[in-house]
C-alpha cells in the first residue's frame, strides 16, 4: 500500500492551486477585455451622452428626416442628437425652425418640418404690390422657445401647447388652442394672424 505523507499532498496540490489561480486570472482578464471592447461601441450610439447615467429617452423623430420613427436616446441628449440618430435632416428640411439644443424629453416627438417653396401666383391672381405677408408660427412644429415669443404665450404656456401637441396630435386649427389650459378666446383672437395649425 502507497503512503502519501502531508508533505507530498502539499507538494501535489501547490502546483494545482497555482493552475487554478492562474486560470481564473486569465479568465479574468478575458472578460475585461471583452467588456472593454462592448465599451467604445456603445460611446459610439450613446456618444452625445456627456456620462449621463439616467433612464433612456425615447423620441418620435419626423418630418423631413431621412429615417423617421422611434428612438431610444439616454438622458440629457439634445433635439440635433435625435436627428442624427434618425439619418440627419434631409434637404428640404427647414431647420431654422428647429431648436437643436433643446433637451428631449421622453416621450416627445421631435417635428423637422419642411422648407415651403414659395407659391407661384395663379393666372390673374398676384399680391398687391410692395405687401409681403408675415411669417405665421407653425403650432405643428414650433419649438417651446418659438412660441415663447408669440405675445401672450410665456414659456409656461408654450410648454403647455407642446405638451398638448405630443399628447393629442397636430392642431387642426388655431381654434383648437382653446383646449390648452391657459389659453381663451381673447388669445386665440391675438394669435390667429400669427399662428398656422
Amino acid at each position: 500500500m502507497i503512503s502519501i505523507t502531508r508533505a507530498q499532498v502539499i507538494g501535489l496540490l501547490l502546483p494545482l492551486v497555482a493552475l487554478l489561480v492562474f486560470a481564473g486570472a486569465r479568465l479574468a482578464r478575458t472578460g475585461t477585455a471583452e467588456l472593454q471592447h462592448a465599451a467604445p461601441l456603445r460611446q459610439v450610439v450613446d456618444r452625445d451622452a456627456a456620462g449621463s447615467s439616467g433612464p433612456p429617452v425615447i423620441v418620435h423623430v419626423v418630418g423631413a428626416v431621412r429615417r423617421a420613427g422611434l428612438y431610444r436616446l439616454v438622458e440629457g441628449a439634445r433635439v440635433d442628437d435625435a436627428i442624427r440618430r434618425a439619418g440627419g435632416a434631409t434637404g428640404r428640411a427647414d431647420l431654422a425652425l428647429v431648436n437643436l439644443a433643446a433637451p428631449l424629453v421622453d416621450g416627445q416627438q421631435v417635428i423637422v418640418p419642411a422648407r415651403v417653396a414659395p407659391a407661384a401666383g395663379a393666372a390673374g391672381a398676384t399680391a398687391p404690390s410692395g405687401t409681403t405677408a408675415p411669417l405665421k408660427v407653425s403650432l405643428a412644429a414650433a419649438t417651446v422657445d418659438q412660441l415663447d415669443e408669440l405675445p401672450g404665450i410665456g414659456p409656461v404656456t408654450a410648454q403647455k401647447i407642446v405638451d398638448w401637441r405630443q399628447a393629442h396630435g397636430p392642431f387642426a386649427s388655431v381654434d383648437d388652442l382653446d383646449a390648452v389650459p391657459g389659453i381663451g378666446e381673447a388669445r386665440i383672437e391675438q394669435l390667429r394672424d400669427l399662428v398656422t395649425p
